[in-house]
């Protein structure tokens, strides 16, 4: 099992960037695909992007695509969603997730275990 925690969230204006981190604690945090995920009131869970286990491979949402950048550190135990030019409606909670299949998936249900999440809230 391993347990994760986001941080990083805050206010941000429009155009700005943030970075948010998800330490993950437990075994084989390399064995895990990694996956970030944004929820806003009244919708469903949203994939933003997702990073394999040896960080070679990402896949992202057509809406953030160029914007942001999954990464991993392995030896850290920690996976991080850069964000660039960010936009109202990128407001949201973020959580990041760890999934033990073997191949990235942009569907919340293949992910095993998330995070609390963190509010990122970009104003005009």
């Amino acid at each position: 099992q391993v347990q994760l925690v986001e941080s990083g969230g805050g206010l941000v204006q429009v155009g700005g960037s943030l970075s948010l981190s998800c330490e993950a604690s437990g075994r084989a945090f390399s064995s895990y695909v990694m996956g970030w995920f944004r929820q806003t009131p009244g919708k469903e869970r949203e994939f933003v992007g997702a990073i394999n286990q040896d960080g070679g491979r990402t896949s992202y949402a057509d809406p953030v695509k160029g914007r942001f950048t999954v990464s991993r550190d392995n030896a850290k135990n920690t996976v991080y969603l850069q964000m660039n030019s960010l936009k109202p409606d990128d407001t949201a909670v973020y959580y990041c997730a760890a999934s033990t299949s073997r191949i990235v998936f942009a569907t919340a249900s293949r992910y095993d275990y998330w995070g609390q999440g963190t509010q990122v809230t970009v104003s005009s």
